[in-house]
């Protein structure tokens, strides 16, 4: 049986993300980002879901570096679940987003960059080079797929 698990969301961070290391020396960071849903009722505050997030290796590196508080970003992997018995002996279980890309979503913080972003448009990803630093890639036929 043919399986299909992705999820794509843009939101923002509620925290700084901050990196770790695993025992084998292994980057990784969890996040959690707040996603406005799209339809309001009348008369009522619009509102948010949350959503954990975990980036493992350069990525995770990528999203420490260049995201913070409050900074929208677009997350794109795999939903998974873990579960545990916690000090209650009681059974629990968490979602979480394995992020697989991470790219951004609007304008440098700092108010450079070429152009204004509209709200709908998700620029092309960047790509890594050899040193940890990124290029700016202007258009699709620049893509190396």
């Amino acid at each position: 049986m043919a399986s299909f698990n992705k999820v794509i969301m843009i939101g923002n961070l509620v925290a700084d993300p901050e990196l770790k290391q695993t025992p084998n020396g292994v980057s990784v960071t969890s996040f959690r980002i707040a996603v406005s849903r799209r339809f309001t009722r009348a008369g009522e505050q619009p509102q948010s879901d949350f959503f954990d997030v975990v980036a493992w290796r350069q990525t995770a590196e990528f999203v420490t570096r260049f995201f913070t508080k409050g900074r929208s970003i677009l997350v794109s992997g795999s939903l998974q679940t873990r579960s545990w018995t916690d000090q209650n002996g009681a059974k629990r279980i968490s979602y979480e987003i394995v992020a697989d890309e991470c790219a951004f979503v609007d304008r440098r913080p700092d108010g450079s960059g070429s152009r204004e972003m509209p709200a709908n448009e998700v620029p092309a990803y960047s790509s890594p080079k050899m040193d940890g630093s990124f290029e700016e890639l202007s258009a699709d036929d620049e893509l190396p797929f």
